[in-house]
């Protein structure tokens, strides 16, 4: 059986239900399928991000889950997906509108890349708060998500994917990062030695010699 992996420059990572589905929407001509219930993605959706002049691949890599490295959920299927891809767009949901801490949520994905492979774990990423639109004003997500992130060197902005906010700033940002990136390697090829031609066109012999050892 044999299965291509996605190639895309940028890929969408993130829990499930963060908004990954509807930023693909918003930025590219993709209909991915849209609803509010986890895995509402089960295979990678691809668009082409076409603004300001620019123009790059986008992945809507499905929903990671803890464990994933370790084969939970679909982890194996989906992982396989970012490999190819040279810049990573982490988005976390800063709503509180599922009881979860945005920043225990970014640790547990890139736990899960580094689980999965080193390289991709130093893969360049955007981090966007997502859903900010419906933050509770009174609520520190944002601010400390921020704080987190930007201590690690990693960029964070401000996005609400369904209300098209901060889109536009987004695909700048991504044209900006790729603009220097260069291509990922992920497959240098080897040369394999070819197996000797064996004449077998002559009739076999077999006989036991006198010390019982069959030739």
């Amino acid at each position: 059986e044999l299965e291509l992996k996605t190639i895309a420059d940028v890929g969408l990572v993130g829990l499930p239900n963060v908004g990954k589905s509807t930023i693909l929407s918003v930025l590219t001509s993709a209909k991915p399928k849209i609803a509010n219930y986890h895995f509402t993605t089960l295979t990678p959706n691809l668009g082409v991000v076409k603004r300001y002049g620019e123009s790059f691949v986008l992945a809507d890599i499905p929903g990671l889950i803890e464990g994933a490295a370790e084969g939970a959920g679909l982890g194996h299927d989906f992982l396989r997906h970012i490999d190819r891809c040279r810049l990573l767009v982490h988005l976390v949901d800063v709503s509180g509108s599922e009881g979860r801490d945005p920043v225990a949520d970014f640790d547990a994905i890139n736990a899960e890349l580094s689980q999965y492979s080193p390289d991709l774990a130093q893969r360049p990423q955007i981090v966007c708060a997502n859903k900010s639109d419906i933050l509770d004003p009174e609520s520190d997500n944002l601010t400390r998500l921020r704080q987190h992130v930007e201590e690690q060197g990693y960029t964070l902005l401000e996005i609400s994917a369904a209300a098209h906010q901060g889109t536009g700033e987004l695909v700048k940002k991504i044209a900006e990062m790729l603009s220097v990136l260069p291509p990922v390697t992920v497959y240098e090829p080897e040369y394999v030695p070819k197996p000797p031609v064996i004449d077998s066109s002559a009739p076999l012999d077999i006989h036991r010699s006198d010390d019982g050892t069959w030739l």
